[in-house]
C-alpha cells in the first residue's frame, strides 16, 4: 500500500499491511532552513524530500488548505503592514474598522493586540463573516495533488470552533471569558454567527474529493472547560460529524494543550479521531486514560515532541513506540504530538520509521 492508501484505509477501518508514521516536519525544516541548521544532506532538499528520505508520509494540509478559498467582502478592505518587529492588520468595514497587532518572533507570530476588544467591535466582526465567501478551488486541488502524490491523502484544516477561535483569534481569553459573564446575550449572538456562517466551509469540503477533514481546534482544558464544553461544543461536534459523515467525509479534531477533564467526551463527539493528543511527561494524560476514552476511535500522533529532545534517551524514545503502537494498532496514524521542535533531532524521525517498518499490526 501506498502511504496515501493507508490514510485513507485506517480512516475507513480498512485492513492495513502496515501503520502509517506521519511526523509533522514543517516547522522544524522552516526553522532550521532560515538559520542555516539543516543537516548537510538536507540543505538543498525540499520540504517533501525528506518525507521521501525518512520514509514517512506527509499530513499536507498545508498542500491541501489552500484549495478552500476564502473571499473577503467587496465592502471589506484589508490591509496588513509589516515592519522588522510585528504585522499591523487592518479591517475597513461599513459598520466600523478592526485592528490587530502581532509581534513577530523568529518561530512564529504572537497577537499582542486582539481585532475585538470590546463588545462593541462584534458587529464589525459580524459583517466580515457574513460577507465572507467560500469555495472550493479545483486547480488548486489538482496542483496540490501533484505534488503530494501518493505521499498522503488529501486533507485540510476547516476553521476553529466558536470558543477556541474567540479565545485565539478574534478577542483573547481574558476578554471573551469576561465578555461571557457580562454580556452573555451578545456572545451568544455571536457564537451563533460563527457557527452560521461556518456553513459555506463545510458545504465547499462537502462536494470536494477530499475525505479527510480536520477542525483545526488546539483544545486546551484550561481556557475550554467542561461546562464551556458542554455548552458551546458538544452539540456543534455532533451537529458537524453528522454532515460529514452523510457527505460520506472522516472528520478529527486537533486537541494538543492539556485535555484530562475533556477525556469523557471523546466519545460523544462523534468525530472520528483525535489529533496531536499529548501524553505526559509533556501533556498532562497517560497512554491508559486515552486509550480507554478513545475506544476504536482514531488516536493521531501520540509521541510527545520531547521525546526528540537530548532529555529523553533514544532508549526511552524506542520504547514509548513500541508501546503506543502495541495499544492502540491499528487505530492510530502515528505521529509527533504535535509537530518535531526546531531543536529536535530528525535522526530520532528515521529511528521511529524503522521501528514501524518493522512492526506488524
Amino acid at each position: 500500500m501506498t502511504f496515501r492508501e493507508r490514510m485513507v484505509a485506517a480512516f475507513r477501518k480498512e485492513p492495513l499491511d502496515r501503520i502509517l508514521w506521519q511526523p509533522r516536519l514543517e516547522h522544524w525544516y522552516t526553522i532550521n532552513k532560515q538559520y542555516g541548521t539543516l543537516p548537510e544532506r538536507y540543505r538543498d532538499r525540499e520540504l517533501l524530500d525528506l518525507y521521501d528520505d525518512l520514509g514517512a508520509s506527509v499530513r499536507a494540509y498545508s498542500f491541501f488548505s489552500p484549495t478552500i478559498r476564502v473571499d473577503e467582502g467587496a465592502q471589506v478592505k484589508v490591509a496588513a503592514v509589516e515592519t522588522e518587529r510585528e504585522v499591523v492588520t487592518t479591517w475597513e468595514t461599513p459598520v466600523g474598522a478592526l485592528r490587530q497587532v502581532e509581534i513577530k518572533t523568529d518561530l512564529s507570530r504572537l497577537i499582542r493586540e486582539f481585532r475585538v476588544k470590546t463588545v462593541a467591535d462584534l458587529q464589525v466582526a459580524e459583517y466580515i463573516l457574513r460577507e465572507r465567501r467560500v469555495s472550493f478551488d479545483p486547480t488548486a486541488f489538482q496542483s496540490a495533488d501533484q505534488q503530494v502524490g501518493a505521499r498522503g491523502a488529501p486533507t485540510v484544516w476547516l476553521p476553529r470552533i466558536s470558543l477556541q477561535r474567540m479565545f485565539i483569534e478574534l478577542m483573547g481569553f481574558e476578554t471573551t471569558i469576561y465578555a461571557l459573564h457580562d454580556r452573555p446575550r451578545e456572545i451568544e449572538h455571536f457564537v451563533g454567527v460563527i457557527e452560521e456562517t461556518d456553513d459555506a466551509y463545510y458545504d465547499a469540503v462537502k462536494t470536494s474529493p477530499i475525505e479527510i477533514i480536520n477542525l483545526g481546534d488546539n483544545v486546551h482544558s484550561d481556557m475550554l472547560s467542561p461546562p464551556l464544553f458542554e455548552r458551546y461544543i458538544l452539540s456543534y461536534y455532533k451537529r458537524r460529524t453528522r454532515e460529514l459523515h452523510e457527505a460520506g467525509k472522516y472528520a478529527h479534531s486537533h486537541w494538543d494543550g492539556y485535555i484530562k477533564p475533556l477525556l469523557p467526551y471523546m466519545k460523544r463527539c462523534g468525530l472520528d479521531g483525535y489529533e496531536g493528543v499529548t501524553p505526559l511527561p509533556q501533556g498532562d494524560v497517560t497512554l491508559e486514560e486515552i486509550q480507554e476514552h478513545l475506544g476504536d476511535l482514531m488516536l493521531i500522533d501520540g509521541i510527545p515532541a520531547t521525546h526528540f529532545l537530548p532529555q529523553t534517551s533514544e532508549p526511552e524514545l524506542v520504547e514509548f513506540t513500541r508501546r503506543i503502537l502495541d495499544m492502540f494498532s491499528p487505530n492510530i496514524i502515528l505521529g509527533i504530538s504535535d509537530e518535531l521542535p526546531p531543536g529536535g533531532d530528525i535522526e530520532r524521525v528515521h529511528l521511529v520509521s524503522e521501528i514501524v517498518a518493522d512492526y506488524q499490526p
